[in-house]
């Protein structure tokens, strides 16, 4: 049985070693074929490092590392000078991100032989291009990988940020001026920033992330798994590994996140968060304390494609943070032909993230991490339709909300803030959920379904010595929402929950059964 390339981006290493390898040359000779400058985006640790190696080795020029692979006949192999590029290093001030940047071009003069006169890293990089075409009498091949990482390391400092960003634009501007000496350019990263603020010029430049033909050159699909992985995977429950680890979605076929895959295998078919868990929430929190967002609605979102793609260090919007950093994923496309735009709409792609994501939302929410007989409590109390249970729970739970998360804000009075709350903490369960669920009368807050039972759930707030009567359940009888599940054959209950303003805590909390 072949090794599993966990943590492996070299393409020679994979093949000579005998390690699990995905064929990707398919994509890749199409990209080699018909295209001169391409861009990806993907999240992190989806594959796009050893896809940039296999392009690596193919202008190389190593057919038989080729063998067997889809390419192997079908291409020359000419081999072609390269000049690679991949961002790490402290790029924490502009004197330490031009250092880093001249060790990387010093690699490269070094492995071409070639000597740059200028000192600037800009100019240096331009060098290697032309010198490149002139020594080898052939035009270069650029590979970057991260082209964002200088930026990305730097989000919690927007001067830094900034700087770096401006340090980019003058070094990728130079692929615009070698034109004439380049075969081919790949790069790759996290983000995608408008070709304005990064690549001013490069307008020739294919951004391939949401373009159909390619929507599986990173990733594993579900043939991927019947076939490279069958014997790995044998044993395994395969219906709950899809739905934990699948669902991304490029526009081709679901995808599965590769590195939750083999250390899946590696440890024994154990199921957690292991993608989750190798990076960090990508300034998440940072953008949740900048404003009063509805989550609920982060998980049922319509973006048109200028939200979906834009990356702004001035104007970071977390729609697209989650989408670009993989928290959220295509779920549909829709063409707008009044506006004359695409709109797409987003979901959280598996357990694993619908997990994960919540239980850091609720954390934020509530400054509160809830144990696991805590969850076990709930989770009864909904199975077994224990509605005193349910009550005395969710109050405990907001009664352990510090007072400090109210203090200088309004969000005690905020319908939003009480639903957040009890969303992300019943998703962080694994529940099967509905947020704003759309009926031919109006829009249930919450609708929950689990085994035979679904729950359409009503909220209010109560004000401080409001007169007015708010009575969650009447409004989800006087509407009907339950006329939706009728036919499902399920038991269906009624439950609402009024919040006082002033105790900041459940007022109310009344159910019925249909």
């Amino acid at each position: 049985m072949k090794k599993l390339p966990i943590g492996i981006q070299t393409f020679s290493e994979i093949i000579t070693n005998n390690y699990v390898y995905a064929d990707k040359t398919k994509e890749a000779l199409e990209l080699i074929n018909n295209y001169k400058y391409v861009f990806l985006s993907r999240p992190r640790r989806f594959g796009k490092s050893l896809f940039l190696d296999t392009l690596n080795e193919i202008f190389s020029g190593n057919k038989e590392l080729f063998k067997n692979l889809y390419i192997y006949n079908r291409y020359d192999f000419t081999e072609y000078p390269i000049i690679r590029i991949s961002w790490g290093g402290d790029f924490k001030t502009p004197e330490s991100t031009e250092e880093v940047a001249n060790q990387i071009l010093k690699e490269n003069q070094e492995r071409l032989g070639i000597e740059c006169e200028n000192r600037s890293s800009a100019m240096c990089f331009r060098e290697l291009i032309q010198k490149s075409y002139k020594i080898y009498r052939k035009p270069a091949v650029v590979l970057i990988d991260e082209y964002d990482k200088p930026i990305l390391d730097n989000l919690e400092n927007k001067e830094r940020a900034l700087q770096n960003r401006d340090f980019l634009r003058a070094f990728y501007v130079q692929l615009k001026e070698s034109d004439r000496y380049i075969r081919f350019a790949f790069l790759t990263g996290i983000s995608k920033f408008s070709k304005a603020s990064i690549f001013s010029g490069l307008n020739n430049l294919e951004d391939i992330s949401l373009h159909p033909d390619f929507g599986n050159i990173c990733g594993y699909t579900q043939d991927n798994l019947s076939s490279v992985f069958k014997e790995h995977l044998k044993g395994s429950d395969h219906r709950k590994v899809k739905e934990w680890y699948n669902g991304y979605y490029y526009l081709k076929d679901q995808i599965y996140n590769p590195f939750d895959i083999l250390k899946f295998i590696k440890n024994k078919f154990t199921f957690n968060n292991y993608w989750w868990e190798s990076g960090n929430p990508f300034s998440l929190i940072k953008l949740l304390k900048e404003g009063n967002y509805f989550i609920p609605e982060l998980e049922n979102l319509m973006i048109d494609n200028t939200l979906l793609n834009s990356f702004d260090i001035e104007n970071l919007r977390l729609e697209s943070l989650l989408f670009q950093a993989g928290y959220l994923t295509i779920d549909g496309v829709e063409e707008d032909e009044e506006f004359g735009t695409v709109l797409y709409k987003l979901k959280v792609p598996n357990k694993e993230i619908q997990l994960s994501l919540n239980n850091l939302l609720f954390d934020y929410l509530t400054s509160k991490n809830p144990n696991i007989q805590y969850k076990k409590t709930v989770l009864s109390a909904l199975e077994n339709s224990n509605f005193k249970l349910l009550r005395q729970t969710l109050v405990s739970l907001f009664s352990s909300i510090p007072y400090t998360n109210y203090v200088n804000n309004t969000i005690s009075s905020y319908e939003g803030y009480y639903a957040s709350v009890i969303y992300t903490y019943l998703a962080s369960l694994g529940l099967k959920l509905i947020a704003e669920d759309i009926t031919n009368t109006g829009r249930i807050d919450l609708t929950l379904m689990i085994k035979d039972k679904v729950y359409i759930i009503e909220f209010k707030v109560v004000r401080y010595n409001s007169k007015d009567s708010l009575n969650a359940l009447y409004q989800i009888k006087e509407k009907r929402y339950y006329e939706k599940y009728l036919d499902k054959n399920k038991q269906i209950y009624l439950i609402g929950i009024e919040f006082d303003e002033e105790k900041r805590n459940i007022e109310k909390m009344e159910w019925e059964k249909i």
